[in-house]
């Protein structure tokens, strides 16, 4: 019923307790999630899920705030894209957050290694026509100017994907719709800070929703602050469904079929 569209369940914190969270969301009706990949160091754990599990898949890709990792380049991306149940490239995209504090004093011109590696991941998903799972934070301009500088405009060719987790205003959003992408919403929406966050969730149409968890981060209400896993994807839905005036099983059904129509692999 639900699809927990972006979750990290190779992180210890969920690998050690992966029986239990099947169980939970076989319980709350979570039928089927996305495994992200950050790095290639982690992609084996991660491609392992997808193997191991019918209702798991995978993605591949560096995100764009690691270090001291190993760089992908276009060519190991294809690589890893071929592999069984790997349906899209990433999460890649540009992250600017709090700079000066997390990233030594270093300036936005400073991390010009971080579009780089978004450009080889937006190359790599052109070539495989796999979607892109994008990661912004606090650099939204950057991300919609490269994606328009690598051909990412919606039109035929483009790999499109989606903006997960999404956290930036309607301006961008929009920007992200023109594009041809989706957007993905977390437990962020059920924060009380988040008020105009809901107001971009009315507007996002129908069919360009996703809902995710990020787990095992971004817990939504009732549980903030706990360890989160996909089974508490649903929370995402009914802060949804109550925006939008719309029964929770009508989000559910229509982020379903979302998934299903980005990742198309997931039908194979």
């Amino acid at each position: 019923m639900f699809v927990d569209s972006h979750c990290h369940l190779s992180f210890p914190e969920l690998a050690a307790q992966l029986p239990q969270i099947r169980e939970a969301m076989a319980q709350a009706k979570v039928d089927r999630a996305l495994c992200i990949c950050t790095t290639l160091e982690e992609f084996e754990d991660v491609h392992a899920l997808a193997l191991r599990y019918d209702n798991f898949w995978a993605s591949a890709g560096v995100h764009p705030d690691n270090e001291g990792i190993t760089e992908p380049s276009v060519a190991k991306l294809l690589e890893l894209a071929a592999r069984p149940k790997v349906v899209a490239i990433g999460e890649t995209g540009l992250d600017y957050y709090q700079m000066e504090e997390r990233k030594g004093g270093r300036s936005v011109a400073d991390l010009e290694w971080q579009r780089d590696r978004f450009r080889t991941h937006i190359r790599a998903a052109r070539q495989c026509g796999k979607p892109l799972i994008i990661h912004t934070r606090s650099a939204s301009d950057d991300t919609v100017a490269i994606l328009k500088e690598e051909g990412e405009d919606g039109s035929a060719g483009s790999a499109g994907g989606v903006f997960h987790c999404f956290t930036e205003t309607a301006e961008v959003a929009r920007a992200a719709l023109d594009l041809g992408f989706m957007i993905s919403f977390s437990g962020i929406l059920t924060f009380k800070s988040a008020a105009d966050l809901r107001e971009v969730a009315k507007f996002v149409p129908d069919d360009r929703l996703l809902i995710e968890t990020d787990s095992p981060y971004l817990a939504p209400v009732p549980y903030r602050g706990k360890t989160n896993n996909p089974s508490y994807v649903p929370y995402v839905a009914a802060q949804l469904a109550e925006l939008r005036q719309t029964p929770v099983e009508q989000v559910a059904a229509l982020t379903s079929a979302n998934f299903e129509r980005l990742f198309p692999g997931v039908l194979a």
